[in-house]
């Protein structure tokens, strides 16, 4: 696996996460995702915030967020011919994946986990990423054996044109996290207009 600085995924930009087809037969106003409040965009002072020593780099095998009853497998992902993040296979709803070419998660800097929303059969592993408030807690196996803990810090959502490459993929001194899928407004023309991502740091690790 070839590995680079976290320094270099400032440069990545997130593809589609999710295809928003059934949401024309249903109606978006229904079933469209839900997404994050302006409250679960401020996170709490650094001071108030528990840390983890970093751990190991160790790749990721599957992530769990019980808050909004996630448990899914990990796939690697590189990036495309236009330097875009790549995304898991839509046909598999329940499956994510991470920047394996980067940090794995725990380990001193940024970590990236992305997944689909939905696909044309319906909601996808991260439909719900959007509801997650700040506090929440990320599970992540690695194959190591151990357990990554982490706690949601904040939950925004950036339009296509305004997504903040540096703020979202730029290193971190200590570990962090970033799990990432659709969000924003739907159109027909061209499907979701930006991205959700969820900040969090690890503070905690435990054996499996």
């Amino acid at each position: 696996m070839r590995r680079i600085g976290d320094t270099a995924i400032a440069a990545v930009t997130v593809v589609a996460l999710g295809s928003g087809v059934w949401l024309l037969g249903g109606g978006s106003a229904t079933h469209a995702p839900p997404q994050p409040s302006a409250a679960e965009g401020r996170p709490e002072p650094a001071e108030e915030r528990l840390e983890s020593p970093a751990l190991a780099p160790s790749p990721p095998t599957r992530i769990r967020i019980p808050a909004i009853r996630v448990n899914a497998p990990l796939m690697g992902l590189g990036l495309t011919s236009s330097g875009s993040l790549d995304v898991p296979p839509a046909g598999n709803k329940n499956l994510a994946g991470w920047y394996e070419a980067g940090i794995t998660p725990g380990e001193r800097g940024t970590a990236i986990v992305a997944g689909h929303v939905d696909n044309t059969e319906g909601p996808a592993v991260f439909y719900d990423l959007g509801g997650l408030r700040r506090g929440a807690a990320i599970e992540v196996d690695r194959q190591d054996g151990s357990v990554a803990v982490f706690t949601v810090d904040a939950v925004e959502v950036y339009s296509a044109r305004d997504f903040p490459d540096k703020k979202v993929y730029g290193p971190a001194k200590r570990p962090e996290l970033r799990v990432i899928t659709c969000g924003g407004g739907y159109s027909k023309l061209t499907g979701y207009q930006g991205n959700v991502v969820v900040f969090a740091h690890l503070t905690g690790s435990r054996q499996a």
